[in-house]
């Protein structure tokens, strides 16, 4: 907003009296780049810098423990307000629960010369990841007024809010401020410089006819989502700007400068269909070894031995496989990882597999319904967050509520203790470094411990140097 656009996070102008917080505020200024992007475009702000707060009713004079958490959306959408993470549920099971918003895409991640020169750090495009520290240290200084304790703050993040909880504890800014984390669906990601960054944003500003940042801070709101929408919309991403991430996410952990705190990460089943790794082409043979050469040509007999491509049944859960690897698996795997050998807490490990039907329309039979791979992206959120009433998109039946239950416990426990077990659970052990097939814990109908027996081929893919992400 005007002067304040591409700056850090303020503090706010006090006010006199009773601020009313009945309603949830404005959102980040996003724009519906596919059909799953839905909001209320009355919402949309650069004042959008809220966040949202729920407490038991009575917590008397105990010190709760707090959960904060970030969003997803690639970097590009969300909102701390969405039902699939609506508090009451989980500040039921006794804390103080926390969600925020934070600057998205061009508003969010712009970096350039101008804009680095005229910080105090020397740096620019992590705006979103300081709305996210400045909404933390928040937290810290008030969260005893709402009867959390501050130094029992766990962060909690799906996708690219998985990844702003692994900037967040391998920042300097920001790493002491947390006691635990949990990271779903996503992790390590390919960092640019700064320098290549700004770089980038001052030949899209130009080619778009704005030569300097003032010409910019003047522009409308809807002048500048325009500009976003020219560019590349999936430029804007955390860079390594020697500020708020200062190294490659594996240097931070092998220096040991991450926060040493107990950490519970997983990912679904089955996070993209088969199609997307196929390109929309039919399931044979065929196609599946071209794609596979096309993009792993140094190593295509290596990964054509790890996935099975002879049927259309293995063929489909290759694909299956292999894209949710190149999107967000292999970056959760990296830096489950990097904490079994870098760090001297705990880590837990989840396969969420439990998959639920759509509405179906009353012309088709359930009971002939043919169900997906697995669980899509994003799909475990309302089950962690105990809101499958909130959801209206699809058919939850009784099995649902159940495994939501015990998923939701053991996310509670872990907040509360840094350990998920507790009470008529089945027994979670934390994983051992350095192991070809670590224990993990399979959510689903039938909940129980697995051995995760192919993480070879990730640790083949990861150490071959292929991209841990894309979006």
């Amino acid at each position: 907003m005007g002067n304040l656009r591409w700056k850090a996070p303020q503090k706010p102008n006090p006010w006199e009296g009773v601020l009313e917080t009945k309603n949830f505020s404005h959102i980040a200024m996003q724009y519906k780049s596919t059909p799953w992007v839905q909001f209320d475009e009355d919402q949309l702000s650069e004042d959008c810098l809220y966040l949202n707060v729920w407490k038991p009713v009575n917590v008397g004079d105990k010190k709760l423990p707090v959960l904060v958490n970030i969003h997803g959306g690639g970097f590009s959408y969300g909102e701390g307000s969405e039902p699939r993470i609506e508090g009451s549920s989980m500040a039921s099971k006794g804390m103080i629960v926390v969600t925020l918003n934070y600057r998205l895409n061009i508003f969010g991640f712009f970096a350039h010369p101008e804009l680095s020169k005229e910080s105090p750090h020397a740096a620019s495009g992590n705006y979103g990841l300081l709305d996210q520290q400045f909404a933390l240290q928040w937290v810290k200084n008030n969260i005893e007024e709402f009867g959390g304790d501050p130094n029992k703050i766990t962060i909690a993040g799906e996708s690219a809010g998985s990844f702003s909880v692994l900037s967040l504890i391998s920042s300097p800014l920001s790493k002491n401020l947390i006691a635990g984390a949990i990271g779903s669906s996503g992790g390590v990601m390919p960092l640019a410089s700064l320098q290549d960054a700004e770089k980038s944003g001052q030949i899209v500003a130009e080619k778009v006819g704005y030569a300097t940042i003032s010409e910019l801070r003047t522009a409308s709101t809807d002048a500048i989502m325009d500009f976003y929408k020219e560019g590349k919309p999936d430029a804007y991403w955390p860079i390594i700007d020697q500020y708020v991430l200062t190294k490659k996410t594996s240097e931070v952990f092998e220096a040991k400068e991450q926060a040493q705190i107990p950490l519970l990460i997983g990912w679904n089943s089955a996070e993209l269909p088969p199609e997307v790794y196929l390109r929309g082409q039919d399931s044979s043979k065929e196609n599946f070894v071209n794609i596979t050469k096309e993009l792993y040509p140094k190593h295509v007999e290596d990964i054509l031995k790890m996935f099975p491509h002879e049927t259309v049944a293995e063929i489909e859960r290759s694909a299956a496989d292999l894209a949710a690897l190149r999107f967000v698996v292999l970056g959760g795997w990296t830096w489950f990882d990097l904490h079994t050998k870098q760090s001297n807490k705990p880590v837990y490990r989840y396969l969420f597999s439990k998959i639920h039907l759509p509405l179906l329309p009353d012309s088709i039979d359930s009971k002939n319904y043919q169900p997906p791979l697995g669980v899509g992206h994003s799909q475990e959120l309302a089950y962690s967050w105990g809101n499958l009433a909130l959801i209206k998109d699809y058919n939850f039946l009784e099995d649902d509520y159940k495994v939501s239950a015990i998923m939701q416990e053991y996310f509670s426990n872990f907040i509360k203790t840094g350990n998920p077990n507790g009470k008529d659970l089945p027994e979670w052990p934390e994983a051992k470094g350095n192991s070809q097939a670590p224990i993990i814990m399979n959510i689903d109908t039938d909940t129980k411990l697995m051995s995760a027996s192919l993480d070879y081929r990730f640790k083949f893919i990861n150490d071959e140097g292929y991209p841990y992400s894309y979006f």
